[in-house]
């Protein structure tokens, strides 16, 4: 893949709001991924041809979320799937509250079509609280972590 290949790729990432692209070609892979900076997205699904349904407006009256306790970070859900503590079942957690994690450091994995993607922490810290149950669908967006920097 030459360079004009790789800028047409980080176009149509920017072009389509896209936070993570991966292409395989024979024997070659090349992801991007963009940092998620918290802020509101919309993520765009492949859908089948034809009549485009409307969404239904929410309500004006919606209660307002509160952030994250004062410093935390909190690592969130990329996407929607099952959230795994763990592998497999025999596998101890990758984290538990109270364990240090540093950017590389796998916390969890999401399932979404059968493929099981390995969540990063992507920051240097300690897990306060882990949000969610294992085995429990995600949301994209979902807080699945509480994270102290260090």
């Amino acid at each position: 893949m030459d360079m004009d290949e790789l800028h047409q790729l980080i176009e149509l990432m920017n072009d389509n709001e896209l936070l993570e692209l991966e292409l395989v070609e024979d024997s070659k892979k090349i992801r991007l991924k963009k940092k998620y900076d918290g802020g509101p997205r919309v993520i765009a699904a492949p859908m089948a041809a034809g009549p485009v349904a409307q969404a239904p407006v929410a309500a004006a009256a919606a209660p307002v979320e509160s952030g994250p306790p004062a410093g935390t970070v909190t690592i969130k859900s990329p996407m929607v799937g099952t959230f795994y503590r763990s592998s497999n079942p025999e596998s101890p957690a990758y984290c538990e509250e109270g364990d240090q994690v540093s950017p590389d450091t796998t916390v969890c994995i999401v399932e979404a079509m059968k493929v099981f993607n390995e969540i990063k922490a992507e920051l240097e810290g300690t897990i306060v609280s882990i949000l969610v149950e294992n085995g429990q669908t995600v949301e994209y967006g979902q807080p699945m972590f509480l994270v102290k920097p260090s």
